[in-house]
């Protein structure tokens, strides 16, 4: 197995740090070469995933972390592909994307509604004072915008109630979501969906008994996507598919799942968060995805694509 094993770390420079648990810019990944097929491992460890060098150790062996059993299968889709020439974005609707906004920075709130966007992805819990008024700010001078925002589990309850109050009721009516607002708790989840109505969305701790989320939120990376989305069919809850601010490699792999969801779950796919490349200084391999825009670009290619940026790659035998 090992002779068939290949592996290209990468590093991807943020522009800022992206959310409320990480501060660095540095992000350290590996493409890695399964027999034909590609895929991504880009690991979060202040989120709890396992370092990078314990994913490939793990990928030469047994195979039991989540995110190598999703990089495996990834390259598996790919390998299919790319052995019958079959792009597979090519002839598949991938969903419209959200604009992702870890930073405050009102040009690129102004960028993304030049851009078509209509709804903006907040990152907060850093300095929430700070981005509450940034916020209030921003929805007053785009009253067309939509808002979700993402606290990655860094409040408490109460804190996610006061700041819900602190909020007019005008601007309270055009957040669609709040993505992990607090640890999932069902009996404080179903509190703040009763007193607010605004939908509450579940990432990290994304399981089918997740009863009291409105959403589900589901990264192809460390989640299997057609278990969440029939759990959540089943529960009347929507299906939002996320890249994991990866290499883009690893976003291709997420709007192909993406785009399967909208065929296998018919109208369970909201508006995904699949565009995340603006959020790193350029390359070759982002390029290749287009400008920053709403709709989905393919890279070109068979299978997920680039394919002569990874035949020159430098890889190394992972033994």
């Amino acid at each position: 197995m090992a002779d068939d094993l290949w592996f290209w770390k990468y590093k991807l420079t943020a522009r800022q740090p992206l959310n409320a648990k990480s501060m660095r810019r540095d992000h350290v990944g590996a493409l890695v070469r399964i027999g034909e097929g590609f895929a991504c491992l880009h690991p979060w460890p202040e989120l709890g995933d396992p370092t990078l060098q314990k994913c490939l150790d793990d990928l030469a062996g047994a195979r039991r972390f989540v995110l190598v059993r999703r990089a495996v299968r990834c390259a598996q889709e790919d390998a299919d592909a790319r052995f019958i020439g079959d792009p597979l974005l090519e002839e598949i609707d991938v969903p419209d994307s959200h604009a992702t906004l870890p930073w405050q920075d009102a040009r690129i709130v102004e960028s993304a509604v030049s851009k078509g966007f209509k709804r903006v992805k907040l990152k907060m819990g850093k300095d929430l004072k700070a981005e509450t008024a940034f916020f209030l700010e921003q929805a007053g001078l785009h009253p067309g915008l939509r808002w979700c925002i993402d606290f990655n589990e860094v409040l408490i309850p109460d804190e996610v109630e006061a700041f819900l109050t602190s909020v007019p009721e005008d601007v309270r009516q055009r957040i669609d979501f709040l993505e992990d607002p607090c640890p999932y708790s069902p009996t404080a989840w179903a509190r703040l969906w009763k007193q607010f109505r605004i939908p509450l969305a579940v990432d990290r701790e994304a399981v089918p008994a997740c009863d009291a989320a409105q959403i589900m939120i589901v990264k192809p990376a460390v989640d299997e996507p057609w278990l969440l989305a029939e759990s959540a069919g089943g529960r009347g809850q929507q299906v939002i598919v996320t890249s994991y601010m990866e290499h883009p490699l690893g976003q291709v792999f997420a709007a192909w799942e993406a785009a399967k969801l909208n065929v296998q779950f018919p109208g369970i796919v909201g508006l995904c968060g699949l565009q995340t490349h603006h959020l790193f200084t350029p390359s070759d391999f982002a390029e290749r995805l287009g400008r920053w825009s709403p709709t989905f670009q393919s890279p070109g290619g068979t299978g997920l694509g680039f394919d002569d940026l990874l035949e020159k790659l430098p890889w190394k035998s992972l033994t």
